[in-house]
């Protein structure tokens, strides 16, 4: 072959003509360099090619700022925001009906674990049956410096819209509401509705209702770790054969609920996410009282007490976390106005005489808010938060 090649060089500087095996010679040349071409140009013409299959892609979930030893994660994409409303609605405000707004409510995750950074949030379930929010200035101290850790949500006479500012933490807050009517089970169908609108956030782990006339008596710091710190739900529940709970019972509800099922205790819960999400499940309780509760009930403060002993005793304390008092046997509790609202009252709630229980353990600390404080003793509350209520 190499010998062909030569003679194929001398023919072309001579310009001698071509023999038959010198022409088959430059035909398979050109020939080879023709396929060479033909193969740099198929592979040198298009642009690279890489399976995107292939591509490593970004985390679909960014780690926590702990995994970075600055605490930056550099270039996750923005999150969505159709799933963060999703998982944490901020706007409240919509068309369910108490059915629709339930059944939503009740959606649990078969998946373990969240496919988000989930900081376990405290709800503040405000009972505004006045439509307004006269201890608003103290609740707001009391909540500065936290908004990631808590929730509001107000129930609010329809129509009426709470006078704030826009950058407080109840701006907005409302969710959509019906009438009310003491001691009728509308309340506790506005309780049930305040529980339902708290549970689509997915970071609300702990549920606590409270009313226009209650204060902390505790900072923030401390409130939430006890309550997110807790292993029981609170809910006062108790029997007594007296005409405020025996006679309140009718023999309509059993066998579902017998007389010894049957319970009472303060309005004024606070429950984990668990029994938050069965309340609004219960479908066999719930129907009596609505039956059968009335008239001179008072529902709130015997539906929630009997079915949590019914249903959830063991993960329940039997007491409350808000501090009232019935000491006159009155049908409303004691108030406190400006001058009833002094350092001691505060310091006396803020430790208990006889001690309670928490996590199975005894504790001074027994409430953690109080009622019934009337708007002109806000200004007396304000003076003394910062060196009694330590906010």
């Amino acid at each position: 072959m190499k010998g062909g090649i030569d003679d194929f060089k001398v023919m072309l500087t001579r310009n001698e003509p071509l023999t038959g095996l010198a022409k088959a010679v430059v035909f398979l040349v050109i020939f080879a360099l023709g396929v060479v071409a033909g193969l740099w140009a198929a592979a040198g013409a298009r642009p690279s090619y890489i399976d995107p299959d292939i591509i490593p892609r970004q985390p679909l979930y960014p780690p926590s700022s702990s995994s970075s030893g600055h605490g930056v994660v550099c270039c996750q994409p923005d999150p969505d925001p159709a799933f963060a409303q999703f998982v944490a609605p901020t706007r409240l405000m919509h068309d369910m009906t108490d059915e629709e707004l339930f059944w939503r409510a009740t959606l649990v995750p078969a998946a373990n674990g969240y496919p988000f950074r989930r900081v376990p949030k405290v709800a503040f379930l405000f009972l505004a049956g006045h439509g307004v929010l006269p201890l608003a200035p103290l609740w707001e101290r009391f909540f500065r410096g936290h908004e990631k850790l808590f929730s509001i949500y107000v129930h609010a006479p329809p129509g009426v819209t709470i006078n704030v500012s826009d950058d407080s933490p109840f701006y907005r807050r409302q969710i959509p509401s019906k009438e009310t009517k003491w001691g009728s089970v509308t309340l506790m169908d506005a309780e049930k509705r305040l529980l339902a609108n708290a549970l689509l956030d997915f970071s609300n782990e702990r549920f606590v209702l409270v009313s226009e006339s209650c204060i902390p008596v505790h900072n923030f710091t401390t409130v939430y770790s006890y309550l997110v710190g807790s292993e029981h739900s609170y809910v006062e529940s108790y029997y007594r054969n007296t005409k405020q709970c025996r006679n309140r019972y009718s023999r309509w509800m059993a066998p579902d609920i017998t007389l010894r099922q049957w319970r009472k205790g303060s309005q004024w819960f606070e429950l984990g996410r668990d029994i938050a999400t069965s309340v609004l499940t219960d479908t066999r309780y719930y129907p009596l009282f609505r039956r059968h509760c009335r008239p001179s009930c008072y529902p709130d403060e015997h539906y929630l007490q009997t079915y949590v002993t019914l249903r959830h005793g063991a993960v329940n304390s039997n007491r409350t976390v808000t501090y009232v008092d019935w000491s006159t046997n009155g049908a409303h509790p004691v108030a406190y106005g400006a001058r009833e609202a002094t350092p001691e009252l505060v310091r006396g709630i803020r430790t208990s005489r006889e001690p309670c229980t928490r996590n199975s353990r005894p504790t001074n600390v027994c409430y953690l808010f109080a009622r019934k404080f009337t708007p002109d003793a806000l200004a007396p509350l304000l003076n003394m938060s910062a060196a009694v209520m330590e906010y």
